[in-house]
């Protein structure tokens, strides 16, 4: 195939783009700014645009598919001269979906959790030598590329995201992929900028199963009391399979799993991750995984890029960065590297990123969230609600918001790097969450300041 890619330089588009030309087919694309690590990534498998812009030019009537991007307008000129040629787009789901119609399609959905039981889910079978097509939203030890596209394998492994799928297609990501089997790990309102409330949010979630192939499975967390409700309420013609969090105990700051062959160190810790764990277990034993080699293979996972992902550690400190943004991930996050380490001071830091974070409707929704911490820092760009467009927030809103007396509040990123450098780690864990950097942390010097 020849396929040509509207704003080739996402994190996601960029992936897709490596995964077709290892595949063998002819990919181009363009864009209007690359950043790293997609530019390198691209040049050098020779797919870099010579120029940054769009260009009708490049739309030929020799494409037999386009990608289309979020980045991109609706008035993106590639995309007119596409639609005016009646050229083949689509949507990156709607790809991937093209891609593995013949496949068993796993797809793994939810709020939270679902980068690391997908990324559970790979590492074991990459522990096994099980080849499966996959595509996971964070960089895995040992995987080359987030996406893998083949005409051999069996099984398609997806990481299920609710965010809608294009400029001109604005379903949810996941509600494409019709499943095979699905597993479902939580639900808590996200994204309220596409999602205005919390009822169309979880409607999103009662519409993903419906697309779950009759005879298919779900596999969910019933410790969530609306995915159990959602999945017990619904009557498609699937099978539906109830998980728990599984026990377990820590000692030395070290987590140990109980199997039926005793208690086994992990590599992860904190109780949404063992029972992200339990979801991981399910879903490979029905692609052929049984529990003795799930065990043996979860034992060496040590996390996904940027979840929980430890960065510096020495006899009396460690340092942790998450990207934990919304109250339910940042409440577990946080409680999850105290009870590992609960005779550290525990110092977490959460930036306001996201565009549900920044809302002044949104954010009280973290009341309690920093609570397992010893000291609370919270950082936010005055500069970034701006480009947003969204209401200014007030340094008190954030104190109102998250209830906590001792709270510090930074918006000034000089300020928060003395802050975080002046800091004694003796006996200390330190717990980074964002899916930003503090606007231009160096996380290279947290590691040289801790080691």
């Amino acid at each position: 195939m020849r396929v040509h890619f509207i704003a080739i330089g996402g994190s996601a588009m960029h992936n897709l783009a490596l995964a077709l030309s290892e595949k063998g087919d002819t990919v181009t694309g363009s864009d209007d700014e690359i950043f790293e690590p997609s530019k390198s990534r691209l040049a050098k498998r020779n797919l870099l645009p010579e120029n940054y812009g769009w260009f009708p030019e490049n739309i030929t009537t020799e494409i037999d598919a386009v990608i289309l991007g979020m980045h991109a307008k609706k008035d993106n000129a590639e995309l007119v001269k596409a639609q005016e040629l009646g050229l083949k787009i689509y949507s990156y789901p709607e790809f991937l979906y093209e891609q593995s119609k013949n496949k068993t399609r796993v797809v793994i959905g939810g709020s939270h959790g679902k980068t690391t039981i997908t990324a559970m889910i790979l590492h074991v079978m990459n522990y096994h030598h099980k080849e499966v097509d996959y595509m996971v939203g964070a960089q895995l030890e040992g995987f080359g590329t987030m996406v893998k596209l083949t005409n051999e394998n069996d099984f398609i492994v997806l990481e299920g995201d609710e965010y809608l799928s294009s400029p001109i297609d604005r379903r949810p990501r996941f509600h494409l992929y019709k499943p095979n089997i699905a597993l479902l790990s939580g639900i808590a309102w996200d994204h309220i900028n596409v999602f205005p409330t919390y009822e169309n949010y979880v409607e999103q979630f009662e519409l993903f199963l419906k697309e779950i192939t009759n005879g298919g499975a779900i596999i969910y967390n019933e410790e969530d009391p609306e995915v159990k409700r959602v999945v017990e309420a619904t009557d498609s013609l699937i099978k539906k399979y109830p998980y728990q969090t599984p026990e377990y105990k820590v000692e030395d700051n070290q987590t140990l799993l109980e199997t039926p062959e005793g208690d086994m160190p992990i590599e992860v810790f904190g109780k949404h991750n063992l029972n992200n764990l339990e979801g991981a277990r399910w879903v490979c034993q029905l692609m052929g995984v049984d529990a003795e080699d799930f065990y043996e293979a979860i034992a060496t996972f040590k996390g996904a890029s940027k979840r929980l992902e430890k960065i510096a550690e020495n006899n009396h400190a460690v340092a942790y960065k998450d990207f934990a943004h919304s109250p339910s991930k940042v409440k577990a996050t946080t409680e999850a590297v105290k009870a590992q380490y609960p005779n550290r001071r525990l110092i977490a830091c959460l930036e306001l990123h996201t565009y549900s974070s920044l809302n002044p409707e949104f954010i009280s929704g973290y009341k309690g969230a920093l609570d397992a911490a010893d000291s609370a820092i919270v950082f936010y760009s005055p500069h970034a609600v701006m480009i947003k467009g969204l209401e200014e927030i007030k340094g008190e809103q954030i104190d109102k918001a998250f209830d906590r007396e001792d709270l510090m509040v930074f918006t000034n990123p000089a300020d928060f790097k003395t802050y975080l450098f002046t800091q004694d780690f003796e006996n200390t864990a330190l717990l980074l969450m964002s899916s930003g950097n503090y606007g231009g942390l160096d996380f290279d010097e947290v590691k040289e300041y801790i080691k």
